[in-house]
């Protein structure tokens, strides 16, 4: 599902136009992203959590060059479902029927 779909679905089922819900969507989503920028992580109870993680310096490698390089310490963004989300997800999915290949 893209944006485009996800503004078409919500818009269809609260009747709201798709003009706002793309502006009410894009304005959570520069929410999300100025809270993290600043240090702060959001929380969405029931839904999830974004928040910032550390990720720890380490060798690395530039592979035209076969030279060893070290990669600083740095903080990324990453999501975190909640336990209600990842349990939904699950049973949904499992009870989906399995594609033999």
């Amino acid at each position: 599902m893209r944006k485009a779909d996800l503004v078409a679905a919500i818009s269809e089922k609260t009747g709201v136009p798709k003009v706002d819900v793309l502006v009410t969507l894009e304005t959570f989503f520069k929410e999300v992203k100025d809270s993290l920028a600043d240090g702060e992580n959001v929380y969405v109870r029931g839904f999830g959590s974004f928040i910032i993680k550390k990720r720890a310096k380490k060798i690395g490698r530039h592979i035209k060059k076969n030279v060893a390089i070290e990669i600083p310490e740095h903080y990324i963004p990453a999501f975190k479902p909640a336990k209600v989300f990842v349990e939904q997800v699950k049973d949904n999915v499992d009870s989906l029927p399995k594609d033999n290949d």
